[in-house]
């Protein structure tokens, strides 16, 4: 497929999709990011935050229609997710006609659309989103010489989507441990299937202070409640500081979007 906007007539526009939450506060941190994703694109190239579930007239549908309502015939879909690994990016890929069938059954049914989509990646183990761990996490740190980060993602109990987690946040975890320059460098664990609680445990037995940081996009029940709640009694230094808000998330959409138009 050609770079988005490159056919002579057609005109490109960018929707941004996330999970959704009934928290408003989730909501506004997504939306500021985007909106300062738009700031720093050009005034005609219209952009759509939309939501897979829970935000009532922002649904991925009413994103569709309203760009669409613009005039757009390419759409740039940047898919605001932390891992490929995650079965929602199979499902959306599936609704927005990228595959033929979902690799797991989902209840979501192809979206009604006439432009072509383009379709990016989730964040995975992008360098941008390395600086953005360890800056949030660094504060935390006292003796680097004997300090070790812990990336702690949500993982997946399906076969397929598991392994794709498990390489993204590894690969993260790697490029955030060169960053920190940490004497133990950064290792990670998964909430599913539980690896937290063994991960701190082997790493505080050989010595190391542990500082957990949490691979999630905002913050809410995962990072405030079942993570600590998982390393009860366990030695370790913890990182609330999910990835928004941060600056660098705008320019990890700024970057795929360039890239898709071939800029």
């Amino acid at each position: 497929m050609s770079a988005a906007g490159s056919v002579p007539g057609s005109k490109p526009g960018v929707i941004v999709i996330s999970h959704g939450s009934p928290d408003e506060s989730w909501v506004k941190l997504v939306d500021s990011a985007v909106q300062s994703l738009a700031e720093s694109l050009p005034p005609d190239l219209p952009v759509e935050s939309s939501f897979l579930e829970a935000v009532e007239g922002r649904l991925i549908q009413d994103g569709i229609d309203r760009l669409e309502a613009k005039g757009v015939t390419d759409m740039i879909v940047i898919p605001l997710f932390v891992s490929s690994g995650s079965t929602h990016i199979d499902e959306i890929a599936y609704a927005l006609g990228m595959k033929e069938t979902p690799e797991k059954e989902t209840d979501l049914e192809r979206f009604r659309l006439s432009a072509r989509v383009y379709f990016g990646e989730p964040i995975n183990d992008d360098p941008l989103i390395a600086e953005m761990v360890w800056d949030k996490a660094k504060p935390l740190s006292v003796r680097p010489d004997r300090e070790v980060l812990l990336l702690v993602g949500h993982g997946s109990v399906h076969p397929g989507f598991l392994e794709r987690w498990e390489r993204g946040i590894r690969l993260l975890a790697a490029r955030t441990g060169q960053v920190s320059g940490l004497a133990g460098g950064a290792d990670y664990a998964l909430l599913n299937p539980d690896s937290v609680r063994s991960k701190v445990a082997a790493w505080s037995g050989r010595g190391y202070d542990v500082i957990v940081a949490p691979l999630f996009l905002s913050a809410g029940y995962f990072t405030k409640t079942t993570i600590p709640l998982r390393l009860d009694g366990l030695p370790y230094k913890y990182s609330e500081e999910a990835l928004l808000p941060h600056p660098l998330l705008s320019r990890w959409m700024l970057g795929q979007i360039l890239n898709i138009m071939g800029s």
